[in-house]
């Protein structure tokens, strides 16, 4: 039996490093970026000059849908206001942009990422309702942009949020 030289186990944990830096991460984690792989949906192209904030978006016209302290489920208090949405695009030609937001607790990458996901499930409640994937971008903007700046359970609750724009 060979001994364990330094080299030896330097290689052995090194090859041990490599290994665990290369598991896998869940899906969801990666939605939005090249396609939405919780449904295999693939998000579509972004539209020449289509920016939520930009003055082709008309905003305002459809309820925002809240959620819970770090949730992105589209809870069954807020699913009415996904099917008015679904419902007005059934009738429109128009596409839509969501926007998913956050209060401001937690770091700005996990706000980040957690204001995608919700953008992302609320997309994903629309598909659910017939209307096509194409038809809708995503786009997060985390804790950026509050609607209530104060501090507290209120403020935090109004910031968690999924906005939607009309693409004109």
């Amino acid at each position: 039996m060979k001994s364990l030289t330094p080299t030896r186990i330097l290689a052995v944990l090194l090859a041990a490093a490599v290994m665990v830096s290369c598991k896998t991460k869940p899906k969801d984690e990666y939605a939005g970026i090249d396609g939405d792989y919780v449904s295999g949906v693939p998000l579509p192209d972004r539209q020449d000059g289509a920016s939520f904030l930009g003055g082709n978006v008309s905003k305002g016209q459809f309820a925002t849908v809240q959620f819970g302290f770090d949730r992105y489920d589209v809870s069954s208090s807020e699913m009415p206001k996904v099917e008015a949405v679904a419902q007005a695009m059934r009738q429109s030609r128009n596409d839509l942009i969501i926007a998913g937001f956050t209060d401001d607790r937690g770091t700005e990458e996990y706000n980040r990422g957690l204001g995608e996901r919700r953008a992302l499930a609320v997309r994903e409640a629309l598909i659910s309702k017939g209307i096509s994937g194409g038809r809708i971008q995503t786009v997060s903007f985390g804790e950026e942009m509050p609607v209530d700046s104060g501090g507290g359970e209120a403020a935090w609750a109004a910031n968690r949020r999924a906005e939607f724009g009309v693409i004109r």
